[in-house]
């Protein structure tokens, strides 16, 4: 994702401090023109804007701990990692002490709308903030939708969303597998579904993965459970029914626990079906 994001804002003239947990991974942002860091400080020293996307809450705290002593006097912290509510009140009450602005902004796409500029962010933070971003969200971005100025509210739109695509993704891969199970050839379920009121790009895509039995991971499983649980928390918090979350997150885990962490959500089809 960060990849992406970093070449997205490349593409639209915006100079860029790169730096990851392996700098490894890194490095061909050199090419873009993105001056790589070895240092998450480093990264920061001089940014007027700082876009974190790291995988859970424990690395995006660790790297606030460390980067933002470093940080000068008014940039924006944009955090953009999936951490759920709580995680996101850590990370706010963390950028408070150093007297860093921040904006809770995670994002609605993959690698691939990282890369092509076409995320959604899901933004909240202060209305004065807005207009410092926007060249950055609009450069990584298709659109932003600003949920309020609270810290938290962007997050919480976050896991309203992954809600419906980690279910609906299973209950995609409930189909494909049950098919496969009753005999029936799936494409034939994808063909049923082809121009009606149910259909959806997103259903022929993740169907077709499942159907080929190749999952280049887009969206990771593994991350897909994290989030799963991110949102049953929430659920609780708020008196909300887990029942769905639930037992979306058993599909997930069973998958996993066949190998297919690393792979595209979209090999949650293999949890129904027979080993």
């Amino acid at each position: 994702m960060g990849v992406g994001m970093v070449r997205s804002l490349r593409r639209a003239g915006i100079e860029v401090n790169a730096w990851n947990r392996t700098r490894d991974k890194a490095e061909p942002l050199a090419q873009d023109g993105a001056r790589v860091c070895g240092f998450a400080a480093e990264a920061v020293a001089d940014a007027d804007v700082v876009v974190v996307m790291l995988f859970d809450t424990d690395a995006v705290l660790a790297v606030l701990t460390e980067a933002l002593p470093a940080v000068q006097d008014g940039a924006v912290w944009v955090q953009s990692s999936t951490i759920g509510l709580e995680g996101t009140a850590q990370a706010a009450d963390l950028a408070s002490r150093y007297g860093a602005p921040f904006v809770d902004a995670p994002v609605l796409g993959t690698k691939q709308p990282a890369e092509q500029g076409t995320l959604v962010f899901l933004a909240a933070g202060a209305e004065e903030l807005r207009e410092r971003v926007a060249p950055a969200f609009d450069a990584m971005g298709s659109k932003t939708i600003w949920v309020g100025e609270e810290p938290g509210r962007g997050s919480a739109l976050k896991l309203v969303c992954n809600a419906f695509v980690g279910t609906l993704t299973a209950a995609i891969g409930q189909s494909v597998g049950l098919a496969h199970q009753l005999g029936i050839d799936p494409q034939l379920f994808l063909d049923a579904l082809d121009g009606g009121a149910s259909d959806s790009p997103y259903v022929h895509v993740k169907g077709a993965m499942m159907l080929r039995g190749e999952y280049p991971p887009s969206f990771a499983l593994d991350g897909v459970r994290k989030d799963l649980g991110l949102i049953r928390e929430a659920e609780l918090a708020s008196g909300t029914s887990t029942t769905l979350t639930e037992a979306a997150l058993a599909c997930y885990d069973a998958a996993a626990a066949q190998g297919h962490g690393s792979e595209d959500m979209a090999a949650v089809m293999t949890a129904f079906r027979e080993a």
